[in-house]
């Protein structure tokens, strides 16, 4: 592993994701936190919004270019969708040997762009500094969906339930607990942005997701449809050949639990189940989504990028 020490810059930190990914980097060994630029919380000190932080730092208002001249060789974009754009032109002219991950979906489409999703991409990793984080949804479909995606017929229908968290800081129902309380909110219920993703980079979904009144993590529960029969025995061991020596999926005979993945940093996948054919199977993925199914996914992602072991720094079992 190498010595050397990185710097990271955040832009954008209203958002749940900025704050879990410094606290990663409070004890990080190898990358220290350069600025978190934040319109907003300018000047004001980190601790002041998160009292867990232990230094002095304050927030910082830079724009574009200010960015892309900072010490930074680490520039996470932790923004809105559509926001980006001008940080990345930005980067490029200016200082294209930058490695940007960008948190939102602005380049998950892009060819140009590596998209991260480290159990099944991080094969393709070639070096490229413009890196695409995946959704925090299309995460957990594409970690049950993958080990059979090639003998899947149809598209798979995954049916998604979230925390709160999943809609962001900005005030509307689906993160109103008063709204969400004895409730659960279907929505974009056709053509969300993460059935677009996961149709595009592993295979066909229809996604219906909805909201619930916890806070964090979620569930996706898959319907998938097998080209032929295939027993138990045979689904499970390409889960278990997928997902050998990833320390970050757990494998378990029953349906996971969304609780108990809230605050870990990986992801759980089981419960799978086929009717009396054989071709029909069902299966269950849980993971954090502030943590691997944003901020620590992207940590993963910078380590690959680095060149160092991509779990330095992330707790797990």
């Amino acid at each position: 592993m190498s010595e050397r020490r990185f710097k990271l810059g955040l832009v954008g930190a209203r958002g749940y994701v900025g704050a879990e990914l410094v606290k990663l980097l409070v004890t990080h060994p190898m990358i220290s936190l350069d600025f978190v630029s934040s319109r907003e919380w300018a000047g004001m000190p980190l601790c002041a919004q998160w009292p867990w932080y232990p230094h002095s730092k304050r927030f910082v208002a830079l724009d574009a270019e200010a960015v892309a001249s900072s010490d930074a060789q680490i520039i996470v974009l932790a923004m809105p969708n559509g926001a980006a754009k001008d940080y990345v032109a930005a980067i490029e002219r200016l200082a294209p040997d930058k490695l940007i991950v960008d948190l939102s979906a602005d380049y998950r489409f892009d060819d140009d762009w590596f998209y991260g999703l480290p159990e099944h991409t991080r094969d393709r990793y070639a070096g490229q500094r413009r890196i695409s984080n995946p959704g925090c949804y299309a995460t957990a479909m594409q970690l049950l969906l993958a080990p059979l995606a090639d003998v899947l017929h149809g598209p798979a229908q995954c049916f998604g339930v979230s925390g709160y968290s999943g809609a962001g800081t900005s005030p509307s129902d689906k993160n109103n607990p008063a709204k969400l309380h004895d409730n659960l909110i279907p929505y974009s219920l056709v053509g969300h942005i993460h059935e677009r993703e996961v149709s595009r980079h592993t295979h066909a979904v229809q996604f219906m997701p909805h909201v619930a009144a916890h806070f964090r993590g979620l569930t996706i529960t898959a319907n998938m449809t097998l080209a032929d029969a295939m027993d138990r025995d045979a689904v499970q061991a390409r889960y278990r050949e997928a997902y050998a020596g990833e320390p970050l999926i757990a494998l378990q005979d029953e349906a996971p639990w969304v609780s108990t993945v809230a605050g870990r940093h990986g992801a759980h996948l089981g419960g799978f189940t086929a009717d009396a054919s054989g071709e029909r199977w069902v299966g269950v993925c849980v993971l954090d989504n502030l943590l691997k199914g944003a901020a620590t996914q992207a940590l993963q992602n910078i380590h690959l990028a680095l060149g160092i072991d991509e779990l330095t720094g992330i707790p797990h079992d």
